[in-house]
């Protein structure tokens, strides 16, 4: 079985599989960057300022962000951008079907692209600190195609958010 806890920047192997090579990620995000861009000026969007910044950024990572950590990371990077015009970005490409906006509870909410393919992955969240982690579980994908099989549902996706504590902040962590 093939489980994986990815973080950020990268994937921590879980079970002794081999991982995907970082090189081939990166020209994946690439490639969802240009489409994604590509599609919206189709589309009869313009193709420039806050809303290319946004998904260059999203292009960049591997797992979901939030709007102020989207906001951030471009100011950070010296983009002069405002945060309600990130949350419209991120509102947009939502609706185009670009993003996957993630529902963490409360009023926090992720963003994160939505790869062709339907590659993906869900998400642990810590109820104490706020980390995020992103895994892949082939075992639940089956038994939720199994659950799509015995349902009569056409699942067009779906969201795995699993809460609890992560290990820094468990007892004994």
């Amino acid at each position: 079985m093939r489980d994986y806890i990815e973080n950020q920047s990268h994937y921590r192997e879980a079970a002794g599989d081999a991982i995907i090579g970082p090189v081939q990620k990166a020209v994946e995000r690439n490639e969802w960057a240009e489409a994604t861009l590509e599609s919206l000026q189709a589309k009869g969007h313009r193709n420039g300022g806050a809303r290319r910044a946004v998904v260059e950024l999203l292009g960049r990572q591997d797992c979901c962000l939030s709007a102020q950590e989207v906001f951030d990371e471009l100011r950070a990077g010296g983009r002069r951008v405002g945060i309600a015009t990130v949350y419209r970005a991120l509102e947009q490409l939502t609706r185009d079907g670009f993003v996957q906006r993630i529902e963490l509870g409360g009023d926090s909410a992720r963003f994160e692209p939505v790869r062709a393919g339907g590659e993906h992955h869900h998400h642990l969240v810590c109820d104490d600190c706020g980390r995020v982690d992103a895994f892949a579980d082939p075992e639940l994908e089956r038994a939720i195609h199994r659950l799509e099989r015995k349902s009569g549902y056409a699942v067009a996706a779906h969201d795995v958010v699993l809460r609890g504590r992560c290990d820094d902040c468990a007892p004994g962590g």
